[in-house]
């Protein structure tokens, strides 16, 4: 076989492999989003049904109406927002920091930052949920968002990028009177966009998906997040697969519109981080 005919068979097998692990990824959201539409009991039947037989909106109107998903949406919102905000401002400051300012044991903090990478989530709970509810902060929103605020990957991440800003143009600045936090405002935060919108989406999704956290703090009903509530519902509406696939497709709807607006500066900040950090 001659080497033009390899090149395209290999183009052939590798689109082919790449098409058959997207169908394998997509077919079970897109079997959701199908059952979503199907009236009640349809998606239970032998063998289940690919596409509804009559769409309806009534398993939307549901989730809204009668138990209340958009409260529970809200809430979500407000507290993946915060923790984005509050994430962002916080590991931008941090990984400029160990990036670009000397200050005594610098790297020291940094390795022992780094080694606390290792140490899985879990074994925190405990002890994080004592020190709030002796700080009065159990059952409330600021227990869920204050663990978040910084984070050892974000700080990384920052800094990994931060390391490619050329020191000579922080200098010239220095040189010409400008502060550090003008510095920082004016210079630095404009070069860091890509990776900022990277970070700010990797800590949006990871809030907005959080069940265990806030299942352990928030004890009120009311203040539940929508994965929470969503675990609750499919508890008490155990059979009624087509509502709870709604509910669902509301929790994915999201933060999958979110990723498709800011994909561009998604694969910016991953492309150019790796390659300058």
């Amino acid at each position: 076989m001659s080497g033009p005919n390899v090149g395209l068979l290999q183009k052939v097998l590798v689109n082919g492999a790449l098409l058959g692990f997207a169908v394998v990824s997509l077919a079970p959201l897109l079997w959701m989003l199908s059952v979503s539409f199907m009236v009640q009991g349809e998606a239970n039947t032998l063998p289940p049904p690919l596409l509804p037989d009559a769409p309806t909106l009534q398993n939307y109107r549901e989730v809204f109406l009668r138990l209340g998903v958009g409260r529970y949406m809200l809430n979500s919102f407000g507290v993946a927002l915060a923790v984005t905000a509050l994430s962002l401002a916080l590991n931008t400051m941090a990984g400029y920091a160990f990036a670009k300012l000397r200050f005594s044991g610098r790297d020291r903090i940094f390795r022992g930052l780094l080694g606390a990478l290792v140490i899985p989530a879990q074994i925190a709970m405990m002890p994080l949920f004592l020190m709030l509810k002796w700080m009065g902060l159990v059952n409330s929103y600021a227990g869920v968002v204050i663990p978040a605020m910084a984070s050892v990957f974000g700080i990384f991440l920052v800094r990994q990028y931060a390391r490619s800003l050329p020191d000579e143009l922080l200098e010239a600045a220095r040189i010409d009177g400008a502060g550090e936090l003008r510095i920082f405002v004016q210079i630095v935060l404009p070069l860091l966009t890509p990776i900022l919108v990277t970070l700010a989406m990797f800590t949006f999704l990871a809030s907005w998906n959080d069940f265990m956290w806030p299942l352990i703090v928030l004890s009120d009903s009311e203040l539940h997040t929508l994965p929470v509530a969503l675990s609750n519902l499919s508890r008490e509406h155990v059979q009624d697969n087509e509502m709870m696939m709604a509910g669902a497709v509301l929790t994915i709807l999201p933060v999958l519109l979110l990723f498709l607006g800011l994909q561009r500066y998604y694969l910016q900040g991953l492309l150019l981080g790796s390659v300058k950090g």
